[in-house]
């Protein structure tokens, strides 16, 4: 009777664990830190207008003087809207209106000029811009399930005297408790563990997202 009794408790015990595991994939991926001083916010390219919008609530609390925009690449929807002759606005430019929109002055935005391919690139060229404004600390902002996997390559990345506070933004509509409920969520879930497993294997697979 009691080997039964083992495999049976093992069985429910294991079914548990997996559950929990299920269920917490997507809170897990959320980081928030606290909020200090900082040299610079930047805005990673995507999550229009989000991101922007966190930012300038960011800027308008004094924590910076300067707000940074990345340019994300160009897409092969981009491009063929461009052969066509049909302008879309890019994100870069649009996270630049929605900053000005929201009270950034121009002349607090900078633009930063490389093109970004992927996360781990824009962590890198932020991380050197940072470096090369004199170090200390910088305010990443993105979305909520991105935050884990910037923070991971952060870590990575990042020169070690160089510090960045993660906050996501908080207009995100994303909904991490129940990540499993819609493909969009489930989604996202997915590419940002697969990223973070990629980063802390040294990157085997090379990526294209943000």
């Amino acid at each position: 009777m009691r080997r039964p009794v083992i495999v049976l408790t093992s069985i429910l015990l294991a079914g548990g664990l997996s559950l929990l595991a299920f269920l917490e994939a997507g809170p897990w991926l959320l980081i928030n830190d606290p909020l200090q001083g900082a040299r610079a916010i930047a805005v990673f390219s995507g999550g229009v207008p989000f991101r922007a919008m966190e930012a300038a609530a960011l800027y308008e609390q004094h924590l910076a003087p300067e707000v940074w925009v990345t340019k994300g690449r160009q897409t092969e929807e981009d491009a063929a809207l461009e052969e066509l002759g049909i302008e879309r606005p890019t994100e870069y430019v649009l996270s630049r209106e929605v900053l000005k929109r929201r009270g950034v002055p121009a002349s607090a935005i900078r633009v930063l000029p490389e093109s970004i391919k992927n996360t781990a690139v824009e962590v890198e060229t932020i991380a050197r811009e940072l470096q090369a404004a004199g170090g200390g600390t910088v305010i990443l902002v993105t979305s909520k399930y991105h935050t884990r996997r910037v923070k991971t390559l952060w870590r990575r990345l990042a020169d070690a005297r160089l510090h960045a506070i993660v906050r996501y933004a908080s207009g995100d509509p994303s909904d991490p408790v129940h990540w499993w409920a819609t493909t969009s969520n489930a989604f996202s879930v997915f590419r940002e563990w697969f990223g973070i497993l990629n980063a802390l294997t040294g990157f085997p697979i090379r990526t294209n997202d943000r």
